[in-house]
């Protein structure tokens, strides 16, 4: 490895190693004079702010990656252009998690539009549009989800969730929660979704079961919290 990537090396060889501070401190503490490409540069810094959770910061480096990119009309890559999707995925991200789903949607639509239709995508747009209140999008989004990777557990829950919600095919809903947890046994969204279903179908010793372990879990969810508390009020009158 030579010219400008050996510069980087130490930092990558940090970064690959899960030490994103240390990477951090590296990649910041590259003298300015460096014969360094700096798009390149932002793209490792954007990465180590993001893992570290410091998204505000990672939103300025990511940004100026995507920027720099460019795809072709036809969706071809470009040099780079690889990053560039990446970046665009991870700011899709960050903008769901700070409430800018105008922003989300952007980078995710023109991720598809590149032709990068990932599973993870289409469930991105999938929960973007439940917030939005746009059910039959969000639907559909999660139904291409699936029709990419059948175990994609998160498009799974989401998809059984939206329909319990809308108390449409339950029985489907439930074979949707159950597959997910299934995938991820120990997540509690997952389990929350099936007890949410349990509940909706009104056997309501399985939608405790489910519930109150999705509860043990996440103590501090307060949607949780609400749909044990509905269990727990319905059990009572029984």
């Amino acid at each position: 490895m030579g010219g400008k990537n050996s510069i980087f090396h130490d930092g990558i060889v940090l970064y690959n190693n899960k030490d994103y501070n240390g990477a951090l401190t590296f990649f910041l503490s590259l003298p300015d004079d460096a014969d360094l490409d700096n798009i390149e540069l932002a793209y490792y810094i954007g990465l180590c702010y993001a893992r570290l959770g410091r998204y505000d910061d990672a939103l300025l480096y990511l940004e100026q990656v995507v920027t720099a990119g460019s795809v072709g009309e036809d969706g071809s890559e470009s040099a780079g252009t690889g990053r560039v999707l990446q970046c665009r995925y991870i700011l899709s991200i960050i903008y769901v998690m700070s409430d800018r789903r105008k922003l989300a949607t952007f980078e995710l639509n023109k991720l598809i539009e590149a032709g990068f239709k990932l599973s993870s995508v289409y469930a991105s747009l999938a929960y973007i549009s439940w917030l939005d209140g746009d059910v039959e999008s969000s639907i559909s989004n999660y139904k291409k989800s699936i029709e990419i990777d059948s175990d994609n557990a998160t498009a799974l829950n989401g998809l059984g969730y939206v329909l319990s919600s809308e108390n449409r095919d339950l029985s489907t809903a439930l074979s949707y929660c159950k597959k997910a947890l299934s995938i991820e046994p120990n997540s509690a969204a997952c389990m929350d979704s099936l007890g949410f279903v349990y509940m909706k179908l009104g056997l309501m010793n399985d939608a405790f079961k489910y519930l109150k372990q999705a509860k043990e879990l996440m103590p501090d969810n307060a949607e949780i919290a609400e749909h044990l508390q509905i269990a727990q009020d319905v059990m009572g009158t029984i």
